[in-house]
């Protein structure tokens, strides 16, 4: 299977390309040319797997330059009991009626960033391996909370790559923040960057498309590499937890094979949903994608009105992961329902980046709109959502899961569709305790990881493995820099 940019470039490269590279050199991002198919067949047999097994096969389709006992050795190196604390790893709760909840942050860092970077370091360093590469990596991260933390855990000591984390300054949970500034490892380098995610992720884009910058790293002995979404390694390992949520409920009984589902998924990047959208593609019976926006709803509006638009004011809200005006991974999506057409994305991103809008035609919208649903939440619903689900279920959710909820019960109301439905619930809530407490009706004067326990003597809930232990941590990194310096700051920590 070859990849192609999503836009104007004729480059095509195998999927070891397309991962050690990240971005294709015309900016655009890498996508398969084709796509595989999952037979009724092939159905019958994923339903069996455990997690492991399943994502090994399912990542199998795509990259196909792999042998499955490559990918089995890596998925069973990711997915254990030393690395998640559910042995199911993503397991499916049900809470209400037919609305079920796929829990991702059974993992390492506590959020749904590990199902997808315990496994990329195993596909990055066999792809640097298949291309023949001889040079170390560095792996530069622009992170809205989640992302920078996961990758920081997945690359930590890792012989002959080093990883760099940019997150916004005043744009992620203290959780969050102290969760990577402490991070151990003598390969890992943390900076917070003046603005907010965008700011971040704009800086990073700017580094991977600057041809002079490159030679000078290439000086020093390495290339450049992301584990954002907008690599296909990062994003190939999610598809299989939707495939693997729609098998769990096949074997609890709750539906039969064929049947479609809805899954609501609370995202800024468009890369979760993104992979929600790949397993429809390659035949997983999905009925509707719920998008769910938080108080930064171009995506929203997107969805409406087919007009993006990010002449808009931008917020710093308690669900910081979504909190992103710049969806990257849209782009692939719209390269599909374009016809693979490159000139045309092209335009589109061109205009982005000179307008800071676009629109797409009224037959690309339909499209749209015949698969996906959107939704979104202000902060005084993303607070009495969790409410709602403590205390008519006693099951505790985070800001971002609570945004997916109340987003699922909207179009639940609006359309009367009482379809099973899956949220994907995507960070356990004892990363955003003030924000958790303060829904609750506990409000704190403390912050961050001091208030854990007070979060677990409330609700009776146990603190996560991982995050016991940060109440102990000390920052490492502190400081930070401006977008403009972020090249400097690469450079420096790559020795000069």
């Amino acid at each position: 299977m070859l990849y192609q940019s999503t836009r104007l470039g004729s480059e095509k490269v195998k999927a070891s390309g397309a991962i050690t590279q990240g971005l294709s050199k015309d900016g655009g991002l890498f996508v398969p040319e084709s796509f595989p198919f999952i037979s009724g067949d092939m159905l019958t047999k994923l339903v069996k797997m455990p997690y492991s097994e399943l994502s090994a096969y399912v990542m199998g389709l795509f990259l196909d330059e792999f042998t499955p006992d490559e990918l089995k050795g890596f998925t069973k190196a990711a997915y254990n009991t030393q690395n998640f604390s559910s042995q199911e790893i993503a397991p499916l709760s049900k809470i209400t009626g037919n609305t079920y909840f796929l829990e991702l942050w059974h993992g390492p860092t506590c959020a749904f960033k590990d199902m997808a970077l315990q496994v990329m370091p195993h596909l990055l360093i066999e792809s640097l391996r298949k291309t023949g590469n001889k040079h170390d990596v560095c792996v530069l991260v622009a992170t809205s909370g989640d992302t920078g933390k996961a990758a920081l855990e997945g690359f930590c000591d890792i012989q002959g790559i080093k990883i760099m984390v940019f997150y916004p300054k005043d744009g992620v949970s203290e959780v969050q923040k102290l969760q990577m500034t402490s991070q151990c490892g003598a390969n890992v380098f943390v900076a917070a960057v003046e603005g907010n995610f965008d700011d971040t992720q704009t800086g990073v884009k700017k580094i991977f498309s600057d041809d002079c910058f490159e030679a000078k790293v290439g000086n020093k002995g390495y290339f450049l590499s992301s584990a954002n979404s907008i690599n296909w390694g990062r994003l190939v390992p999610q598809i299989a937890y939707y495939i693997y949520s729609y098998c769990n409920l096949i074997n609890k009984g709750v539906i039969k094979q064929g049947d479609r589902i809805n899954f609501c998924v609370p995202t800024g990047n468009f890369g979760n949903i993104l992979a929600a959208y790949y397993a429809y593609i390659i035949g997983l019976p999905i009925n509707k994608l719920i998008c769910a926006s938080n108080r930064n709803d171009v995506l929203t509006q997107f969805l409406n009105t087919g007009a993006y638009d990010k002449n808009r004011a931008f917020y710093t809200t308690i669900s910081p992961s979504m909190d992103i005006l710049v969806s990257s991974n849209l782009e692939r999506l719209l390269f599909e329902l374009s016809g693979k057409d490159g000139s045309i994305i092209n335009s589109y991103m061109s205009s982005l980046s000179e307008k800071g809008r676009y629109d797409v035609p009224e037959l690309v919208l339909d499209k749209i709109q015949n698969l996906f649903a959107s939704g979104f939440c202000s902060e005084e619903d993303t607070k009495k959502a969790i409410v709602d689900m403590w205390v008519k279920n006693s099951y505790l959710i985070d800001t971002h899961t609570a945004v997916a909820y109340k987003a699922m019960c909207d179009y639940r109301e609006k359309s009367k569709d009482d379809s099973v439905s899956v949220i994907v619930s995507t960070a356990s809530p004892f990363k955003f305790c003030e924000s958790v407490l303060e829904a609750l009706g506990k409000p704190e004067a403390d912050s961050g990881a001091a208030l854990m326990d007070k979060l677990s003597a409330y609700t009776g809930v146990s603190i996560p493995r991982p995050l016991i232990s940060l109440k102990d941590k000390t920052p490492r990194f502190s400081g930070f820099i401006k977008q403009e310096e972020m090249k400097t700051a690469v450079m420096q920590f790559l020795g000069g």
